[in-house]
């Protein structure tokens, strides 16, 4: 799976949003675009979903812009990810036999694996909240790394 173009802007104009969420106000999509180096035209539409999502709520008019809807603790990248991509998953592929009866040269045992690895990934992008990925930008907590 390849987290989209769409994806990556959502996640770093809700981090610009944590990041300044304690400057006056409501943050201007003018102000997330010129902070995070996106283009004002896309980042204006994954705001829309971000808040149809339910993840940032507006204020329209003279100094109004976009604010966190909820605690930056209880956004995870997961829901960020799929509030502007759909579902988070490798493919879609359906879903595997499991009572013996793939007829198609081990099909299912391939879509087996597939989804297992769609469901490592949403739990790994579950694991951390827009919240730990602002404490990770200002040096307060460890970059994540892999396993080994």
């Amino acid at each position: 799976m390849r987290i989209s173009t769409r994806g990556d802007y959502a996640c770093r104009a809700l981090l610009s949003l944590r990041l300044h969420q304690n400057d006056d106000g409501p943050t201007s999509v003018r102000d997330i675009a010129t902070r995070t180096a996106l283009p004002q035209p896309y980042l204006e539409q994954i705001l829309l979903a971000l808040k149809g999502a339910g993840l940032v709520k507006s204020k329209r008019g003279v100094g109004g812009g976009y604010i966190l809807a909820r605690s930056a603790g209880e956004i995870f990248l997961s829901e960020i990810i799929s509030a502007v991509d759909g579902p988070i998953s490798v493919g879609d592929f359906g879903e595997p036999h499991t009572d013996g009866s793939c007829d198609h040269d081990g099909q299912c045992v391939l879509l087996a694996v597939w989804n297992l690895a769609s469901e490592y990934m949403r739990e790994h992008l579950t694991k951390y909240t827009l919240e730990d990925i602002a404490a990770i930008s200002n040096g307060e907590a460890s970059w994540p790394v892999a396993k080994k």
